[in-house]
Order: structure tokens, then C-alpha cells, then sequence
């Protein structure tokens, strides 16, 4: 395992780090939710459904690490539309976007900008979506519930963009061809 990781490019590396502590992290939120809430736990297990697509991340990275890279961004942005459906606008789960957005930013090289550019605006259009499907709440959360969830998912996004910064930091990219064709 050790010399497969080793393999991985640092770029590769960081985004297979990212996918397990989000996967890792998963089961804890509808205890965060029991704790702060007190209810609709049930609910918040939805949250759930989308870690079996992060545990792939670090197995498709060994068969194809730009892939690895494209699907984690791609996942998040899913999986936030999916948890802005399950516990609402209001709920603060929309700016996990802005993380999905960072990683599109410092996963990719400058010979894959076209990757970079095309993930860019798909999980733009996602949040775009996002912002115009939203019906209500699958659960009848109060305000105060919301307003509850809307301070957990701060804090949540927060440190997760906190821990990509501080993962991605320092990793040399190395610069695609320089033909004075950069846009």
C-alpha cells in the first residue's frame, strides 16, 4: 500500500488525503445533527449515501489519478446540491460549493487548465441549480433548527477549507508548455 501511495503524484496525493477525511468524517454528521438538534437524525442520515463515492476517490487514483482529481470536486458539488435538498437553503450546506470551487483551484496543473476551466463551470452550474430546484426541506426543520445547521455547516466548511489549504500548501505544480498560449 505504501509503494502505490508513494506513486501517487503530490497533487494526486493531496485530493486521495481530502476524499478520506471527508469520507472519515461522514458518519459523525448525523451526530453532530442529534447533538445540536435533538431531532430529524433520521433525516440526516441521507448525508450518508454519498461516502461510498468518496472512499472511490482513493482507488481510482491508482488507475488514473486525473480522474482522482476531477471526481472529488464533481462528488462534493453533487453531494452538496443532494444535502441542500435533504435539509434545506436555509441550512447552510450551499458553501460547501466554495470548497468544491478550492479544489478545483489547486488540484490541477497549468498544462490541465481545460480540466480546471470545464469543473469549474460544471460545479458552478451545479450550485446554479442548486440555488434554483430548492423546494422545501425533506424534513420540517424550525428556525431554530436551521439556524443551528447553518452554524455547524460554517464551522464545517470552514475547517475543511482550512485543512485544503494547509494539505495543498507548498505542493510545486509542475508548469504545463509555455507557448504564450496560457488563457
Amino acid at each position: 500500500m505504501r509503494a502505490q501511495k508513494a506513486s501517487l503524484d503530490p497533487l494526486t496525493r493531496a485530493t486521495v488525503t481530502i476524499a478520506w477525511v471527508i469520507c472519515l468524517n461522514k458518519p459523525f454528521y448525523p451526530i453532530y445533527v442529534w447533538y445540536l438538534v435533538g431531532h430529524g437524525v433520521s433525516t440526516s442520515l441521507g448525508s450518508l449515501l454519498a461516502a461510498p463515492a468518496y472512499l472511490a476517490i482513493p482507488f481510482l487514483a491508482r488507475r488514473s489519478p486525473i480522474a482522482a482529481r476531477a471526481a472529488l470536486p464533481l462528488v462534493g458539488a453533487f453531494d452538496t446540491l443532494f444535502e441542500t435538498q435533504l435539509f434545506g437553503q436555509a441550512s447552510g450546506t450551499e458553501l460547501f460549493f466554495g470548497a468544491c470551487i478550492m479544489l478545483v483551484a489547486v488540484s490541477f496543473r497549468a498544462d490541465e487548465k481545460w480540466i480546471q476551466r470545464g469543473l469549474a463551470v460544471v460545479v458552478f452550474a451545479v450550485f446554479f441549480l442548486s440555488r434554483h430546484s430548492g423546494g422545501p426541506p425533506y424534513y420540517g426543520w424550525s428556525g431554530a433548527d436551521l439556524a443551528a445547521l447553518s452554524n455547524l455547516n460554517i464551522f464545517a466548511v470552514a475547517c475543511l477549507m482550512a485543512f485544503i489549504a494547509m494539505r495543498y500548501a507548498g505542493i510545486a505544480i509542475r508548469a504545463g508548455p509555455t507557448n504564450g498560449n496560457n488563457l
